[in-house]
């Protein structure tokens, strides 16, 4: 019984994870100076950013930088595995591994999270050297978001992909995960409560502070970017565009008698009132 009471002391509750609409708050995220086209505050509430061990999250589920094997490995992949325990490992000989930029899902075990899904993220020097290390990588995110949606887990936490031995640099990685979500969000609204993004190293965790806020500005922010933008889309060399006048009269095709004039209800009026 001590030891688990010392278990979940150590545990990290999803109440407890800050949201994005709080971390400006608490001026633990920074505005940017210079948006993204479709900059916007809407999931603000939705997204977190956390450095810490994810395998204290108390969430629905947490994804696990898996290698194709589904095995185990190193980094955030063995500690998963340790975590859960010998369990794990067996149910995931069951799979039969798993592409890259794909993903499957399992039980958590003695994790604090209900269930963990495998990605194999891209290696990055291969795969940039055949052109396709964005869109693997996007794939995993996708798949991720896909998956937790069709078991019912409403809050999952990231971990970063690819950024560990497999070499993707952090900020290339944290910009397509930022935005790899926003467009799943956009076409799933009200599906997820809690999207995380959980960074255990120092530069993962700098990359996404410098993208989060260049697509997820403060609200006040994001309201005059979207006027801005709506401004900007009206101007065409400089001017903005003033509606038509309306026709003093209706077209006629080239020896049509011309139409009897219709008097408008205010004439009618005028001349009922002399």
């Amino acid at each position: 019984m001590p030891f688990l009471s010392k278990m979940a002391s150590n545990l990290t509750t999803l109440g407890s994870i800050p949201t994005l609409t709080l971390l400006y708050k608490l001026k633990k995220l920074v505005p940017a100076s210079t948006l993204h086209k479709g900059a916007t505050s809407d999931y603000n509430d939705i997204l977190s950013l956390i450095r810490t061990d994810i395998t204290k999250l108390q969430v629905d589920a947490i994804v696990n930088a898996a290698n194709e094997s589904l095995l185990g490995g190193g980094g955030v992949d063995g500690a998963i595995h340790r975590a859960a325990g010998p369990r794990l490992l067996k149910e995931c000989r069951t799979l039969d591994g798993c592409d890259t930029g794909d993903a499957k899902i399992t039980d958590a075990y003695n994790l604090p999270c209900k269930k963990v899904i495998h990605t194999p993220g891209p290696i990055y020097g291969s795969t940039k050297a055949k052109g396709n290390h964005e869109t693997l990588l996007r794939s995993c995110y996708r798949r991720c978001l896909d998956l937790a949606k069709e078991n019912g887990c409403k809050s999952l936490a990231f971990s970063c992909l690819s950024t560990g031995v497999y070499g993707y640099p952090s900020d290339e990685a944290a910009e397509t995960a930022i935005d790899e979500v926003k467009i799943w969000l956009d076409g799933n609204k009200g599906v997820m409560e809690r999207v995380i993004f959980c960074a255990f190293l120092e530069k993962d965790e700098d990359a996404y502070k410098e993208y989060l806020p260049t697509y997820f500005p403060p609200a006040q922010a994001a309201r005059e970017h979207v006027k801005e933008a709506t401004t900007e889309g009206e101007k065409e060399d400089g001017r903005i565009h003033d509606l038509p006048d309306v026709p003093a009269k209706e077209p006629l095709q080239e020896g049509q008698p011309k139409a009897k004039r219709v008097k408008t209800e205010y004439e009618r009026f005028r001349k009922d009132a002399e």
